[in-house]
């Protein structure tokens, strides 16, 4: 996930870009437990996986209050 998100903290995405790298995100997630059903995705809540739109907002967000 770092390698996905470097340096996107900083710069200006639109949303389909961002709802790109959910998707991403998502379908490693259902190949690595081989399922197509995104209900059973919730082991992403248990295994504390944050979604990258998630977490770029707290990273923006961390990087503005660093500046301001």
């Amino acid at each position: 996930m770092p390698i996905l998100l470097y340096g996107l903290d900083v710069c200006s995405l639109s949303e389909r870009n961002i709802q790109s790298l959910d998707f991403t995100v998502n379908r490693v997630l259902m190949k690595l437990f081989e399922t197509s059903n995104m209900e059973l995705l919730t082991t992403r809540d248990m295994l504390d996986i944050k979604l990258p739109s998630v977490q770029l907002s707290r990273r923006f967000d961390a990087f503005i209050a660093k500046w301001v």
